[in-house]
């Protein structure tokens, strides 16, 4: 299975800078997006819906274009959720779960720990629900996750950590919490590959930094322990234009 994670910083404004052209290059098997800040019945049908996939969306409910997850997938999922157990964290359209037959697949947008002390708490504690809905869901098959996590785990993952030691998004408690991610049997499928610095997949808008490579690696393909002897590549795909982040993909042979 070829799978396909992006966050497109808006889906109506992806829609005019090639998306399509890109999504039927890809031939994925499942594609999931984040910050689609968009709901399905603000789309027409020809942007909503893909020839030979199916589509599922989970809009923010709390606030009209914010955040926003969707999902395209030529398998039909055995299950579909749309939001982690915790009512907490619901309404902020940050989660779909598809369920197929070798492993549960999560499509997250993670929130942003940077607006204030309780959003830092807010993503500590929802990066702290997924893992705890995902080990229990792991006990009957395995753990797909992608999307945006809102974290570059190391010091190779941005360009310039001194400087953002401070920030959300590289704090220690929030690098720590990948840290225990990974010590609970979730393996960072791009770093099996390759140990290289300079691989990001977000940059800021500002300073010329896409053209300069001064970015962060903050989205993510996951997969936990059991399955790692199926990934047979990942990668990212950093001169894909139209967001602010760039796709990212994971190959699995089951």
């Amino acid at each position: 299975m070829k799978l396909y994670s992006w966050n497109v910083n808006g889906f109506r404004a992806v829609l005019n800078k090639g998306f399509w052209d890109w999504f039927h290059q890809a031939d994925a098997d499942v594609v999931g997006l984040q910050e689609i800040k968009a709901t399905p019945d603000q789309l027409a049908d020809q942007d909503r819906q893909a020839s030979g996939y199916l589509d599922y969306w989970n809009p923010s409910q709390t606030k009209k274009g914010y955040s926003g997850v969707s999902c395209f997938t030529k398998v039909k999922p055995l299950d579909v959720g749309l939001e982690l157990p915790h009512e907490r964290f619901h309404g902020e359209g940050r989660v779909i779960r598809l369920e197929f037959p070798d492993f549960h697949f999560f499509n997250i947008y993670f929130p942003n720990g940077q607006m204030s002390p309780e959003r830092l708490d807010y993503k500590l504690g929802f990066y702290d629900a997924f893992l705890e809905h995902a080990q229990d869901l792991r006990r009957s098959k395995p753990i797909v996750v992608c999307g945006d996590f809102n974290t570059a785990h190391k010091e190779i993952d941005l360009k310039n950590p001194k400087a953002n030691s401070d920030t959300s998004g590289f704090l220690p408690i929030e690098r720590a919490w990948i840290d225990s991610f990974i010590a609970a049997g979730y393996v960072d499928t791009f770093r099996i590959f390759t140990a290289l610095p300079d691989q990001y997949t977000w940059w800021t808008y500002r300073y010329g930094a896409r053209s300069r490579n001064a970015g962060w690696r903050i989205d993510y393909f996951f997969v936990s322990e059991e399955l790692k002897p199926a990934v047979r590549r990942a990668w990212i795909e950093p001169d894909v234009q139209g967001s602010d982040h760039c796709p990212v993909g994971l190959e699995l042979e089951l």
